[in-house]
């Protein structure tokens, strides 16, 4: 852990947990002013948890492309999804980013600013909207401070289900057939609830694979799925020599949206409602919002500017958890994937922009609008 007193302890922005929303904000901040002092407190080790995130071509403005490109990890042309009787090649480049090379990004970065620290291994006793108290005692001030430190899986009546997995990060002992994303392959069983496999290709002898579920309970059995991921990867045809990192994550979805907060400190990522409600995708929102950060002065960081990002977000939060609440109200669990699979028939401009929480009026109404999909009853949903 890195400590400061005297001038260290004051910063102009201090930055509450270490993961995506905030090494964004990070990196937006550096980008924009060099000289600033920013801070980040993390309660682990090291900064980005174990984590990939992946965004769609188009989903990065171009003032953000400095910091963010540096960032991914591996980039495709394009990627296919499976359905029972459909398999589409979506052609949008997709690309990843690893914790790891977030973490390289962001020590690297903080190494050349003179005024910025980085706190792990650092325990917060409270957070103000000027300042953090740590554990021991320490307070650090900023002129501008965000609190980014994930979800919660406590009792919320807001949350309808879960989007949950268990991914490999495997090593092959050959070439991989695989050399483009399969983002979701809905062939597999349908248990507990809509069922996915998501394979990444980050390299010719590295593949992330990962099952994923639409779940109405937060369990994870870790090592039956485990098992079960091996052997998928064994149907693509993927000879496995080890494994290098395994990920589990369980992330709340919600059918409507709390109440966002006006007030200091910003709380972003998952606690401030950042993020997609029906894919969990978040990177596009996070950039979004770091931008917003980064080019506002701390005096103006809740107003106009800010008033507007909040309310398309908002407009586009409160229509991904209307589609929550179909997809769990309105199917039976092992027909959730039938929603999925007349989603991807859309064109690929209404796909890309969903992911990307910029729908137009338009893209809305084809996405709920037209032929229902199978299994779909209202009368499950009364």
């Amino acid at each position: 852990m890195m400590t400061g007193s005297g001038p260290d302890a004051r910063f102009d922005a201090l930055l509450v947990g270490g993961g995506l929303a905030n090494g964004l904000i990070a990196l937006a901040l550096l980008n924009a002013r060099p000289e600033a002092r920013v801070a980040i407190v993390e309660r682990d080790g090291s900064l980005a948890g174990n984590h990939t995130w992946s965004f769609h071509d188009g989903d990065v403005p171009e003032a953000a492309r400095p910091f963010v490109e540096p960032l991914v990890t591996a980039r495709w042309p394009a990627y296919t999804v499976r359905f029972p009787g459909h398999e589409r090649r979506v052609g949008v480049g997709y690309a990843s980013i690893t914790s790891a090379r977030l973490r390289e990004v962001v020590e690297a970065r903080f190494a050349e600013s003179a005024g910025s620290r980085i706190f792990t291994g650092a325990s917060v006793d409270g957070v103000r909207e000027d300042s953090v108290t740590l554990a021991d005692g320490t307070v650090l001030r900023g002129e501008v401070v965000v609190d980014a430190r994930g979800p919660s899986l406590g009792a919320d009546d807001s949350v309808l289900g879960y989007q949950k997995f268990v991914g490999l990060e495997l090593e092959l002992e050959g070439a991989s057939p695989v050399t483009e994303p399969l983002l979701m392959d809905a062939t597999v069983p349908q248990t507990d609830g809509f069922r996915f496999f998501y394979t990444l290709p980050f390299d010719a002898r590295t593949v992330l694979v990962e099952d994923t579920y639409f779940a109405d309970t937060p369990d994870l059995d870790v090592p039956r799925l485990e098992r079960g991921v091996l052997e998928y990867a064994a149907l693509l045809g993927l000879r496995v020599s080890g494994i290098r990192r395994r990920e589990r994550g369980v992330l709340p979805m919600p059918g409507k949206r709390r109440r966002p907060s006006h007030a200091a400190p910003l709380v972003a990522g998952y606690a401030g409602g950042w993020f997609h409600p029906a894919t969990a995708y978040s990177f596009p929102v996070a950039v979004r919002l770091a931008l917003h950060v980064a080019d506002t002065a701390p005096t103006e960081l809740f107003g106009e500017a800010y008033a507007s990002l909040e309310r398309e977000h908002g407009v586009q939060f409160r229509f991904g958890a209307f589609l929550n609440r179909l997809l769990f109200g309105a199917f039976r669990p092992e027909t959730r994937w039938n929603a999925l699979d007349r989603f991807y028939r859309l064109p690929e401009g209404t796909i890309r922009r969903f992911y990307a929480m910029e729908t137009t009026r338009g893209d809305r109404f084809r996405i709920v609008c037209g032929r229902p999909p199978r299994g779909l009853s209202l009368r499950l949903s009364a």
